[in-house]
């Protein structure tokens, strides 16, 4: 997760949450949250992130959302990345959804 969220912040990604999602869902163990400026720079977040899994040697990525870029989401297996256009982000709220006011989320910095 280390190697994601700095890849998240070499591309400049926007209000990075980190949820643990343990006892939650077997899906995961965390899945992180993320915000581009734009369209294009969603992809670029994304694309950032996908190639540094590649280099990690990670096959198993699985991918959706990254022709229209206003929702990318990535499953690296054990973490679920969602990289959102604000408005977007705003409209779905998946921060809120799955932290449930637990007190063991953070943000990432």
């Amino acid at each position: 997760m280390a190697a994601i969220l700095a890849a998240l912040d070499d591309a400049k990604a926007e209000e990075t949450v980190v949820i643990d999602l343990t006892g939650k869902t077997a899906l995961a163990d965390a899945m992180i949250v993320t915000s581009g400026r734009s369209n294009r720079h969603v992809g670029s977040i994304a694309d950032r992130v996908i190639e540094m899994l590649k280099t990690e040697g990670r096959k198993d990525v699985r991918i959706e959302g990254q022709p229209h870029c206003d929702w990318v989401l990535i499953d690296a297996g054990d973490v679920i990345l969602h990289v959102f256009r604000p408005e977007v982000r705003q409209f779905y709220n998946l921060e809120k959804m799955w932290s449930g006011d637990r007190p063991g989320e953070r943000a990432a910095s």
